[in-house]
């Protein structure tokens, strides 16, 4: 029989998880301000660093984001001359999206930036590693 008890927040796995991404978020924020960037926006660049060249979708699969809510992102980091989309010639419904030369500055500037979020958390470096094995098993139960 099912467990007819209410559930109380302080039980739950979700809410802390909520509270952590919230922080955590918060605490890159004057690292990403010295950019001029949001933390979205560095999730995009994160990506292209890794892999430039990619089409919106691809980046939305790596994100975890529709193209609706990828669309003003790269839109103003285009603006900011961070990155170019341009329609594919075989198929024009594909945007590919590349990196600028400023785009790759960017990169230069924000190498810092992990450093000085794990200086922040001030963890151990297998609290860290610890911590990203179980997220990541959590995100391979979520993707299936």
């Amino acid at each position: 029989m099912e467990n007819q008890e209410t559930p109380k927040l302080e039980n739950q796995i979700c809410f802390p998880l909520y509270v952590l991404s919230k922080e955590i978020t918060g605490m890159y924020r004057p690292f990403l301000e010295e950019l001029e960037i949001t933390y979205s926006q560095y999730l995009v660049m994160m990506v292209l660093w890794e892999n430039d060249g990619l089409t919106v979708n691809q980046i939305g699969e790596k994100l975890f984001l529709d193209s609706g809510t990828l669309t003003p992102l790269l839109k103003r980091l285009e603006a900011k001359s961070y990155l170019v989309r341009k329609r594919k010639k075989e198929d024009e419904r594909v945007v590919e999206v590349s990196l600028t030369e400023e785009g790759r500055n960017l990169q230069k500037m924000a190498c810092s930036i992990p450093g000085k979020m794990a200086e922040k958390l001030n963890l151990s470096d297998d609290d860290l590693l610890e911590l990203k094995a179980t997220v990541d098993k959590l995100m391979q139960i979520i993707e299936k």
